[in-house]
């Protein structure tokens, strides 16, 4: 079953992340205050809303209890980020990431509940789109030919250890730390079953991340 993501605010870094996730094969809502851009971007998404996102009610609306992650990319608009971020998590969707412009408002961000807080400086929409799309919370590059990722377990995983799933041998991944939920990262006891809250640090070759995230060389 397809992602379904609501993209709030169609700026440059919007636009880019709800046509990467479209075509990556995602429902997409996307939203913004402009008819002029809604009309523009007809096609390029499952459904195009014309909302003021700073007004609660017009949020509300949007049915975004329905979304499995809700992206706030109005980095440049304080009063329309907080107020996605907060009816998002109030409608109990699981995942809301939420565009960033200062330090003070990322700190806010998190605050009214953004579960990930994106600098514009380090993330591009097609970068953002591959790690919504796959299992990974977030990745690294160590060198030309290495990557660390943060990840959730894949479904398959939970209530298995990695003595019986064999990672390293199947998927050439390498499980270094794990943490629960608002914990702190551990060395990973290889008997100890994986949760379904639980969050791997993963330690992978390029060619094999490749194959998570659609990267092209």
């Amino acid at each position: 079953m397809s992602k379904s993501v609501a993209v709030l605010g169609l700026g440059k870094y919007g636009r880019s992340l709800a046509e990467t996730l479209y075509k990556m094969g995602a429902d997409v809502l996307a939203v913004d205050g402009h008819e002029d851009i809604i009309d523009d971007f007809e096609g390029k998404c499952t459904t195009a809303v014309v909302a003021n996102l700073e007004n609660e009610d017009e949020v509300l609306s949007l049915g975004l209890k329905n979304m499995d992650v809700v992206v706030s990319t109005m980095g440049n608009n304080l009063a329309a980020s907080i107020m996605a971020v907060s009816v998002a998590k109030e409608q109990g969707v699981p995942t809301v990431v939420a565009k960033t412009s200062s330090k003070r408002m990322t700190s806010l961000l998190y605050k009214v509940g953004a579960d990930k807080v994106l600098d514009p400086e380090k993330e591009s929409g097609v970068r953002s789109a591959r790690i919504l799309m796959s299992s990974f919370k977030d990745f690294f590059e160590i060198d030309e030919n290495m990557y660390m990722a943060e990840m959730k377990p894949k479904k398959e995983w939970i209530g298995k250890n990695l003595i019986e799933l064999g990672l390293r041998n199947t998927l050439n991944m390498n499980v270094i730390a794990v943490k629960e939920k608002d914990g702190n990262w551990q060395f990973v006891d290889p008997q100890v079953p994986f949760k379904e809250d639980s969050v791997l640090l993963v330690v992978m070759e390029k060619k094999n991340m490749k194959k998570w995230l659609l990267i092209e060389d």
